[in-house]
C-alpha cells in the first residue's frame, strides 16, 4: 500500500499545505510518493525529498505543467495513479480543481475535504458547515482524498532523505493555454499559513475605517488580515481576505475578530483556531460562543486601546 501526495508549490519550492498532506498521506499507511509536477522545478523536487517520511519524489518537468493548468497535471497523475492504493491533494484551489478530475477518469468516488483518518479506507470530514463530523468508507482500489490542511501538523521540512526519481511528462492539451495571471502583492504572512490572523466584520462601517482600525493592529502582532464575508461583500475588505465557508480556512495560534457577529459561514472557516478572541458590542453575538476571550466593546474603543496596549 503506497499513498501519493500531489504537491503544491511554485517551481522553486514547496508550499506550507503539502506538509500537511503528507501527515495524512503517512497515517493512511505504507510508503509515501510525493509528485512534483512543474518546469524548472528541481528546486521544488529537492525540497520534497528533504520532507520527514518521504520515501521517493517524483519529478516530471515540462513547460505544460509549469502553471499547474488541472487538465495537464490531472492528466500527469492518471498516467501513474494505478501504482497507488491512496492519491491525496491539499484541498486548496489548484487541489480542489485536480482531483475531481483524476477521481472521474478513474471511475471512483473522491473523498473531500477530509480531517482525520480513521483506517486506510475509513475517514473523517465535516459537513453541515462544520457543526457534523460525516465518517466516510471508500471501498474503491484507488482512494482520492483532499486533504483540509488545518486538520492535520504539517510533517517536518527537513529529515528526510527520499530519492529523486525522474518521470516523463505527458503531453499538455491542445485545447488549454495558460494567458496569465494577477497575483496580489501582499507584505504581510499568508492568510492560510500565518500565526496570527485580524479580522474585520460589517460593524468596520467602511473600507477606510477597516484600514484605519484594523491595520496598527495587524502591524502590532505582525498578522494576516483576515475579514468576514459580509465585509468582503460590502467593499470594505478584498476578497483573497475573506475567511470562512466560502473563503478561506484557517487554524492560527490567535485569531483576533473584530466586528464580527459570527455567522456559521464564517466559524466553519476559523473555529479551529487555537486561541480565538472576540471584540462585539452585542452580547448575544454567536462569536462568543466559540471564543476563548470576548470582549464586550466597541471596537472602536477597544482596538485602539489594544494597540497602545501593545
Amino acid at each position: 500500500m503506497t499513498s501519493l501526495v500531489i504537491a503544491e508549490h511554485d517551481n522553486k519550492s514547496i508550499k506550507g499545505a503539502t506538509l500537511n498532506t503528507v501527515t495524512a498521506a503517512l497515517q493512511c499507511g505504507g510508503d509515501v510518493h510525493v509528485l512534483v509536477a512543474g518546469s524548472d522545478a528541481a528546486a521544488a523536487a529537492a525540497d520534497a525529498a528533504k520532507i520527514a517520511g518521504v520515501t521517493k519524489v517524483l519529478h516530471a518537468d515540462d513547460a505544460g505543467l509549469a502553471h499547474g493548468l488541472a487538465e495537464n497535471m490531472a492528466a500527469q497523475v492518471l498516467a501513474i495513479a494505478k501504482d497507488y492504493s491512496h492519491i491525496l491533494f491539499p484541498a486548496t484551489a489548484s487541489g480542489k480543481n485536480i482531483a475531481p478530475r483524476v477521481a472521474a477518469k478513474l471511475d471512483v468516488g473522491q473523498v473531500s475535504d477530509i480531517t482525520k483518518v480513521d483506517s486506510p479506507d475509513t475517514f473523517e470530514r465535516p459537513i453541515y458547515a462544520g457543526n457534523a463530523i460525516a465518517t466516510v468508507q471508500s471501498l474503491d482500489a484507488i482512494k482520492v482524498l483532499t486533504v483540509r490542511t488545518t486538520g492535520f501538523d504539517p510533517a517536518a521540512a527537513d529529515g528526510g532523505s527520499a530519492a529523486v526519481e525522474t518521470l516523463a511528462a505527458v503531453a499538455a492539451s491542445a485545447n488549454t493555454t495558460f494567458v496569465g495571471s494577477e497575483i496580489a502583492k501582499n507584505d504581510r504572512p499568508e492568510l492560510t499559513a500565518a500565526k496570527i490572523v485580524v479580522s474585520g466584520g460589517r460593524a468596520l462601517g467602511s473600507a477606510e475605517k477597516f484600514a484605519e482600525v484594523m491595520t496598527p493592529l495587524a502591524d502590532k502582532l505582525g498578522a494576516a488580515m483576515g475579514a468576514s464575508r459580509a465585509a468582503v461583500d460590502a467593499g470594505y475588505a478584498p476578497n483573497d481576505w475573506q475567511v470562512g465557508q466560502t473563503g478561506k480556512i484557517v487554524a492560527p495560534q490567535l485569531y483576533v475578530a473584530c466586528g464580527i457577529s459570527g455567522a456559521i459561514q464564517h466559524l466553519a472557516g476559523m473555529k479551529d483556531s487555537k486561541v480565538i478572541v472576540a471584540i462585539n458590542k452585542d452580547p448575544e453575538a454567536p462569536i462568543f460562543s466559540v471564543a476563548d476571550y470576548g470582549l464586550e466593546a466597541d471596537l472602536f474603543v477597544a482596538v485602539p486601546e489594544m494597540v497602545k496596549a501593545l
